[in-house]
């Protein structure tokens, strides 16, 4: 089986590819993609949904440029990849190349499920440690609720499941879908219960986490699902949510030397929050470094491009639905019904970089994420 990938008008740095293939019966797992050299680049072999499909990362490809492959199943010989492995207490542990990167907390013990710690490639970490610490000097100890990488949203049928004040709601683990390692990404996929202050249970959500094997950089893939399952979910207008959230090291934060740009060069908290647009990058010193934190939008998302939620204190969300909140003299109303027994669908794109926000090629790496390089199978 030989696969002809071809660039187009863009370069690529880092590019998660997959490709569907129509027949295959050769079992899944670690092989390799032999290019027209010799050369063997890793690659994985998985089943998504039933359907057979081959992941590789394309490291480096100029514009226009075409490279020919063949799958074979030998493995490329890669030491290590992506591991998750449970490490108990309601915690999985997800390691890349043998280094931790983060860990996904999801016991009762929280009012929520959230990523913890998120680190860069060297260990740096890259969001606040309050709460789950309170010793580390120097750091805001605001907003409790605000736990690293989480999903939340504060008017769920009239409920708040964005904070931990008195008669909040939660969002409660169901169980695994698929828990997966391997050499080119490992996969988190958990099903989760929205349940209301009264215990009720109003909405469920699948979130998916795709952990890609990167050495100088992070990529986290973030695909939520909610569906209304037990009747219809109104989802009303407010600032108070996340769909994915980030509260980004305090040292990175806008009012003490960090900087917010969005997708159309919009700069700083004043002309970033509330508006339109297909990325947004935080980034900062930490550790004596330059760090930051992209998040990026999908055309395939609701309400594309969505608008965010940033603060120069630190917060960092998608929220597509508080339009009052953001521009209460236009008349805009963020108000969205789920009808029982449908759902509505976001896809968004972590990278975690060294440096600003043109050396890191985010403008680059959005084109990898909504246009990679064209796949033909033969």
């Amino acid at each position: 089986m030989n696969f002809i990938v071809t660039a187009g008008p863009h370069g690529y740095h880092n590019c998660p590819m997959q490709a569907h293939i129509d027949v295959y019966d050769l079992g899944y797992g670690e092989a390799s993609l032999v290019d027209e050299s010799g050369n063997r680049i890793p690659c994985q072999i998985f089943s998504d949904r039933g359907a057979p499909v081959v992941a590789w990362i394309e490291t480096e490809m100029k514009p226009h440029e075409t490279r020919t492959y063949r799958l074979e199943t030998t493995p490329a010989g890669l030491k290590k990849g992506v591991e998750i492995e449970d490490i108990g207490g309601g915690r999985l542990e997800v390691r890349i190349d043998g280094d931790l990167f983060t860990r996904y907390h999801y016991g009762d013990e929280w009012p929520r499920p959230f990523l913890y710690p998120f680190t860069g490639p060297d260990g740096v970490g890259i969001t606040r440690n309050y709460p789950m610490r309170d010793d580390v000097p120097n750091e805001m100890k605001d907003h409790p609720h605000h736990r690293s990488v989480w999903v939340a949203y504060g008017e769920v049928n009239g409920t708040d499941n964005w904070s931990e004040q008195e008669g909040h709601a939660c969002i409660r683990h169901v169980c695994f879908e698929e828990v997966m390692g391997g050499p080119v990404f490992g996969r988190i996929r958990s099903v989760n219960s929205w349940i209301s202050h009264d215990g009720a249970k109003q909405m469920e959500d699948v979130r998916e986490f795709t952990f890609y094997n990167l050495s100088d950089e992070r990529i986290v893939d973030v695909n939520i699902r909610f569906t209304a399952t037990d009747g219809d979910v109104a989802l009303t207008d407010t600032k108070e949510g996340g769909i994915i959230s980030v509260r980004v090291a305090t040292s990175m934060d806008g009012d003490r030397g960090g900087s917010i740009i969005n997708a159309y060069g919009g700069i700083t908290e004043a002309e970033t929050w509330g508006k339109p647009a297909h990325w947004v990058d935080y980034y900062g010193p930490v550790d004596g470094k330059t760090m930051g934190v992209t998040i990026m939008d999908h055309p395939l998302s609701f309400r594309y491009p969505t608008r965010w939620h940033v603060r120069d204190y630190g917060l960092f969300t998608a929220n597509p639905f508080a339009l009052q909140y953001y521009e209460p003299n236009r008349g805009f109303k963020g108000d969205y019904t789920i009808k029982n027994g449908e759902g509505i669908d976001f896809k968004y794109r972590l990278y975690v970089h060294e440096g600003d926000t043109e050396k890191a090629g985010v403008k680059e790496k959005y084109f990898g994420f909504i246009a990679p390089p064209k796949i033909a199978v033969s």
